[in-house]
């Protein structure tokens, strides 16, 4: 019998979250950390999306990079924490060799590793059932098929999330959508086209290569294309980027397709992009074909001889296709005036980054056009949840925005932190029962779901109150010492991180302050003392992982020399420490302290620690005995937890 005409496995849960991308894995992960049974459904056999092995991409985000970088230490750190930051650090330590097979095992890990989530890999979401045919009805199941089985799922849930980046859930369901760009009038956007069309940014297929000790010749295939210098003489092929020269790593602007239909003709894509990347090749490893029957092409001018292609992707990574049409459409001018939106959940900072959609094709036009944003910006909820399908809701390159904003929010980093955002509030309405449409409007929801975004790790502009814990509040703080401007109290600072300086938060959102204790020394330790005991069944600690600077898997050496800290933890963070509880002096008067966790490992920036049953403690103390570089401790955050990880 044939894959559609089985019958199909019914499966239930709470939240389906479909495509395991820089979004979907923050999304599923935090939809069933936060208490929601969770199916994660994945059309690749890895995790990853663009980022992973069948692509490797860089994930960047808000702190930007090359001319646009945005970080300095204690003033500007725009890294983006929560869940991504949590899989950099992961991956930073355990995968020193760079290996882009061992970032997908990393993902692979934590969504099987997760008790609350159902993993399913080669499976595509294939068609949708709505409680009606009215405009307003609820989705009720999704069909996907995985034809690696042969077998056919009917999933039940209350909320859809779609995380595909080409909305294949949200087209499924009927949901609106845009594609192309907008014309000027449309959303009033200087950087938009005149007349509207359907071009979009193109995808790329990019590829590594080995330096050998001996010349590796190279030999293109007929169908290659062929690039003379004219050609590329807007594209910096001798590097990949703008880092050091080098070979090792190529070419984001290898891009072409987005004249068409970029899901549809996606195959005809796969097949030129690989010309295109075999032609780049073959001009840095034999010269220009115009060129080649001249003495001066055999000196090897770009050192290329010894180099050998290791891998070349046949999965394009496509940076544009359908964009959902949500409660609110991010715009241009949002993003240029940092607007503050009472429903923000995530942020982003990369720039607004329009690139031709002829790619090389366009050899006249340079390959990208970066419009740098002023100040980090808000992202909100009502950007992520549909216009008219009620429990529909989407994160990542697929979010409500024009050409223009999108330009900026397709970054992984962004789509990953606007993930976390969107499962955890996902989660919450779950809980609440609270529909996805009510969700934005509903202030009280609202502000619950920043309050637990800010608890773990996620960075919200200018909402210290909200990121405040209650039971620090009412504790006396003291420390064995503190450094100038860093005093103990700056742990329930409700900021965890600095961002008043260049392009930082926008001015009289920004916060200033160091938001951290730093030590005088070590060992150190910081202490909270209550008039009454206080009961809690855990602690959450947020340590400094040096989010000035850029941390993320790349496969070009220079870049990762030059930007990063790789292949061992971050020197601000906390290597070894202690918490201790005290409940009553002993029998001589001295203060009996219980250890109640000892950590000499730690390189992540959120930990928390459960107990195995609830504590009672009138006062307690963390003491910090190494770090994994400085001299001296930095914690950003303390929080008590009281019954669950959904409070404080």
């Amino acid at each position: 019998m044939a894959l559609s005409q089985s019958d199909p496995i019914e499966l239930t849960c709470e939240i389906l979250v479909a495509g395991g991308g820089p979004a979907g894995v923050p999304c599923a992960l935090a939809a069933a950390r936060s208490g929601a049974r969770v199916i994660l459904v994945q059309d690749r056999p890895v995790l990853g999306g663009n980022a992973s092995s069948e692509v490797r991409m860089h994930i960047v985000g808000a702190n930007g990079t090359g001319r646009f970088d945005r970080g300095e230490a204690l003033i500007t750190e725009a890294r983006e924490g929560g869940i991504i930051e949590e899989i950099r650090l992961e991956n930073c330590v355990r995968n020193p060799q760079r290996s882009a097979s061992m970032f997908d095992l990393i993902l692979y890990d934590l969504c099987r590793r997760e008790p609350n989530l159902t993993l399913m890999l080669n499976t595509s979401v294939v068609g949708a059932e709505r409680e009606s045919n009215a405009n307003d009805a609820p989705i009720l199941a999704v069909l996907a098929d995985r034809p690696s089985t042969e077998e056919r799922f009917r999933i039940s849930a209350q909320t859809f999330i779609d995380c595909t980046g080409d909305g294949r859930l949200g087209f499924e369901a009927g949901a609106s959508f845009m594609e192309g760009r907008e014309s000027r009038e449309q959303f009033g956007e200087s950087l938009a086209q005149p007349v509207a069309d359907s071009h979009r940014l193109g995808s790329t297929i990019l590829l590594t290569a080995r330096k050998h000790t001996h010349p590796m010749p190279f030999q293109a295939p007929d169908w290659a294309r062929r690039f003379s210098r004219e050609d590329l003489k807007l594209r910096l092929y001798a590097t990949p980027g703008e880092e050091e020269p080098s070979h090792e790593y190529g070419y984001w602007w290898a891009e072409w397709g987005g004249t068409l239909d970029t899901i549809r003709d996606n195959e005809v894509i796969r097949d030129e992009l690989v010309a295109v990347a075999l032609g780049i090749w073959d001009h840095v490893k034999n010269g220009p074909p115009e060129e080649r029957s001249l003495e001066e092409s055999r000196k090897d001018p770009l050192e290329a001889s010894h180099w050998a292609l290791d891998w070349i992707g046949f999965l394009p990574g496509k940076r544009e296709s359908r964009r959902f049409v949500g409660q609110h459409v991010l715009t241009e001018q949002d993003l240029m005036t940092s607007r503050s939106f009472p429903d923000a959940i995530a942020y982003g900072g990369w720039s607004i980054d329009l690139h031709p959609p002829q790619g090389v094709d366009a050899p006249d036009t340079e390959p990208c056009e970066q419009h740098p944003v002023p100040w980090l910006f808000d992202i909100p909820l009502s950007c992520c949840v549909s216009r008219e399908v009620p429990n529909l809701m989407f994160a990542g390159r697929n979010l409500s925005a024009t050409h223009v904003a999108f330009a900026s929010t397709r970054v992984m980093a962004t789509c990953a932190v606007v993930g976390q955002a969107v499962g955890t509030v996902a989660a919450l309405g779950v809980r609440d029962r609270i529909l996805p449409s009510a969700m934005a409007s509903t202030q009280s929801f609202v502000e619950k779901a920043q309050r637990q975004l800010l608890a773990d790790d996620s960075f919200l502009i200018g909402c210290d109150e909200k990121g405040r814990c209650p039971v620090v509040s009412g504790a006396q703080i003291t420390s064995s010492g503190s450094q100038s401007d860093a005093p103990a109290i700056a742990v329930n600072s409700g900021q965890t991180r600095s961002v008043h300086g260049e392009r930082g938060a926008p001015r009289g959102r920004e916060l200033p302050g160091l938001h951290r204790w730093m030590s005088e020394g070590l060992a150190a330790w910081i202490r909270f003392d209550w008039e009454r005991p206080q009961s809690f069944v855990g602690i959450q600690l947020i340590f400094d992982t040096g989010l000035h600077r850029h941390l993320t898997l790349s496969h070009h050496d220079g870049y990762t020399a030059a930007k990063m800290q790789w292949g061992r933890p971050q020197p601000e963070t906390v290597r070894a420490y202690r918490v201790e509880g005290l409940s009553a002096e002993n029998q001589m008067g001295e203060e009996a302290w219980q250890c109640l966790v000892e950590v000499d490992d730690n390189y992540q920036r959120l930990r928390r620690h459960f107990f195995t049953v609830p504590v009672s403690y009138r006062a307690i103390r963390i003491v910090v005995t190494g770090t994994n570089g400085l001299d001296h401790a930095r914690i950003c955050g303390v929080r008590f937890l009281a019954e669950s990880v959904m409070e404080c």
